[in-house]
């Protein structure tokens, strides 16, 4: 197994460079089984999600070529012979669940597995089962596989409506209902931008949508779509990430570059904060440059759906406001168990403490190097980030968290000036004795 060695405190320099979205790839890479023919999706991040999803793919038929040196994914789908996604891949991840939209949209049925994923907090798959049944698709649980069928090979259409919002669901009923014979509404839909980019492909592959960006979107089923070219867009939860990275770790009164971003996907709400934290901030057409300030200043916020601050930055945001001077809270209104790194945290000094959904952090106290280990995909940066500014050696353990969304993170944050490098480790080693 594999791990982080961090030598801290660094402080960094220079610029980072921003991924392809896995979040929009994986959706893109499942769109393209809906076409018979050669779907090509560049700027894929070199992950582990999506050679996993990927694997799952081909178990249905089509070919895949991953590309990893060129960042770019090419699906053939003239075959579909086998609609079945299996627990042996699908519980690696939860996005794998969108091949049940992917095979009843271009098969009429399917049978897949239910989910896995990171181990925190319920993220329940009733959205995608109950949008699937009002769309028209007759579906039965069997020995944890859900069993899905369209009469006549398509489903008729329908409403449904999310409570709460959820970007899986709405992905999902959308892959269904762009080939249904009728018209289907899917209110209370998902605004994020990764949603908007892969309907906006779904579009250009033939699909009629309308709405996207919008709490309701629209769909006309069309009989069949054709095969695209698409170019997957920058990973806005990394490029938050980097910002937040570089205005508690830069050198202040130093700008610092993040690269090939795009500052519309990181929602409003985000930057509001962001800019109440004294990092003095320039947005531009591919990125941002972010000037670290003397001090941060410790500012509260509270996760909500898109365009509010992203669920996915809070644990990076927890960090940073340990190195603030003062008291501030972290609020997750979207998952009521998102804080199993808070333990983590505290090994390495941070005065943090979690009430409910809520994390208060004291800042302005050191942080020390100690072994920690990875929850979650989130949870593992931000302790990667927490061991930038700790004094010592911080060792993070289990990083296949972290493969599973930040590419090449180690190569990147060593040539913005971290003291970082990736080892193997026996987990279940016996530990040294000390004198």
């Amino acid at each position: 197994m594999d791990k982080f060695v961090i030598e801290g405190p660094s402080t960094l320099s220079g610029s980072l460079t921003v991924g392809g979205s896995k979040n929009t790839a994986l959706p893109l890479m499942a769109a393209a089984v809906l076409a018979d023919g050669t779907t090509t999706v560049t700027n894929v991040p070199d992950l582990r999600d999506v050679h996993t999803l990927s694997k799952v793919i081909r178990v249905t038929g089509p070919d895949v070529a991953v590309r990893p040196d060129e960042h770019t994914i090419e699906i053939d789908a003239s075959t579909v012979d086998d609609p079945v996604s299996p627990y042996e891949l699908v519980k690696k991840m939860r996005a794998s669940f969108y091949m049940l939209g992917a095979l009843v949209g271009r098969c009429g049925r399917a049978r897949v597995s239910l989910p896995g994923g990171c181990a925190w907090g319920p993220r329940p798959v009733d959205l995608h089962i109950e949008g699937m049944k009002q769309l028209g698709a007759e579906i039965e649980l069997d020995e944890g596989y859900v069993v899905a069928k369209a009469t006549g090979g398509r489903l008729s259409g329908g409403t449904f409506r999310m409570e709460p919002s959820s970007v899986g669901a709405t992905v999902n009923l959308l892959l269904g209902a762009v080939t249904a014979r009728g018209g289907s509404k899917i209110e209370n839909a998902a605004m994020e931008p990764d949603v908007v980019a892969f309907g906006e492909a779904l579009k250009k592959m033939g699909a009629q949508i309308d709405g996207l960006g919008t709490r309701t979107i629209e769909i006309q089923g069309v009989d069949a779509l054709t095969p695209i070219e698409v170019r997957n867009t920058p990973d806005r939860i990394e490029m938050g990430t980097f910002m937040i990275l570089a205005a508690m770790a830069g050198e202040p009164g130093e700008p610092f570059e993040i690269k090939n971003g795009n500052h519309q996907h990181l929602g409003q709400a985000f930057k509001d904060y962001f800019r109440g934290t004294g990092a003095d901030t320039k947005y531009t057409d591919d990125g941002a440059i972010v000037t670290p300030p003397e001090t941060v200043t410790p500012v509260s916020i509270r996760t909500e759906t898109y365009p509010g601050f992203p669920t996915d930055l809070q644990a990076q945001w927890t960090v940073m406001l340990a190195t603030a001077e003062g008291e501030a809270t972290v609020t997750d209104t979207i998952y009521d168990d998102r804080f199993k790194h808070v333990p983590e945290l505290q090994r390495l000094g941070i005065n943090v403490t979690v009430d409910g959904n809520a994390a208060t952090v004291r800042g302005g106290q050191p942080i020390k190097g100690a072994q920690v280990m990875s929850t979650d995909l989130r949870a593992s940066v931000s302790l990667v980030m927490a061991g930038i500014v700790a004094s010592g050696r911080t060792d993070v353990l289990r990083i296949y968290h972290l493969d599973r969304g930040y590419e090449n993170l180690a190569t990147k944050l060593r040539s913005a000036g971290a003291s970082i490098e990736r080892q193997q480790y026996d987990e279940f080693a016996e530990p040294e004795r000390t004198k």
